[in-house]
């Protein structure tokens, strides 16, 4: 095994349950090519933005902000919620550092966050969309901070992220079940989540999803190209 503060300890195929859920390359280009014709057709205010406005009049009219169901709700909106996704991750890294001592997972997830951090704002920012709760759907607005939904890119990346370190490093095969489930189901519980209590349009959390799907392709060619070498490991596995 290779020396030094970061190693890699990676799983045997036969301890591993589900794949580590790297994005196939079609499906990377799917959502760039959602994300830019929904992006381009809402800059251009078109039938999306008729849409978004539809649905949102009618969840609007639900009223669930004010009603019993708002806790619940509430949280389900945090399987997207940086603070809760981080604190699983803080587990799972740490475990992994004393258990297996290698901190690549650790590394891993910073990376996630720091291009999550970066590519969501940049995103925001430069669209400046309001969210639902202002009157009207407005871009380069200077309150406008609603597309694309941080919530539902973060889930979409972060419980990849940690679904991949725990088929990776041959966790207990019910934990890896979990954590593929909260990699599939978290982002849309999320999105519903966030839709229905009118914290985001339609197509915020669409363009969500797709940048957080292409942000996790990023992070696993990172790893593949730069990281392994690094750490004279690819995929989770010593090599030569």
């Amino acid at each position: 095994m290779t020396s030094g503060v970061i190693r890699d300890a990676g799983a045997p195929e036969r301890t591993r349950v589900v794949s580590v859920g790297r994005p196939p390359w079609w499906v990377l280009a799917v959502a760039l090519v959602v994300g830019s014709l929904v992006t381009a057709d809402l800059l251009t205010r078109g039938w999306l933005e008729r849409m978004d406005l539809q649905v949102s009049e009618v969840i609007s009219d639900w009223n669930l902000q004010d009603s019993a169901a708002f806790p619940f709700l509430w949280v389900l909106t945090q399987l997207g919620g940086r603070v809760a996704i981080l604190a699983v991750l803080a587990v799972l890294v740490g475990y992994l550092a004393w258990r297996r001592h290698t901190w690549l997972p650790l590394v891993r997830v910073l990376i996630a966050l720091g291009l999550l951090t970066v590519v969501v704002y940049a995103i925001k920012n430069g669209t400046g969309r309001t969210a639902p709760g202002f009157p009207g759907s407005f871009f380069f607005h200077e309150d406008g901070a609603s597309f694309p939904s941080g919530h539902v890119a973060n889930a979409v990346l972060m419980w990849g992220v940690a679904r991949w370190q725990a088929v990776e490093y041959g966790l207990p095969l019910r934990v890896q079940r979990a954590f593929w489930v909260l990699s599939i189901a978290g982002p849309v519980v999320t999105g519903l989540a966030m839709i229905s209590l009118d914290y985001h349009w339609v197509t915020d959390a669409v363009v969500g999803a797709c940048v957080g799907l292409l942000l996790l392709g990023v992070v696993h060619a990172l790893d593949a190209t730069v990281l392994s070498r690094w750490v004279r490991a690819r995929a989770g596995r010593q090599t030569a």
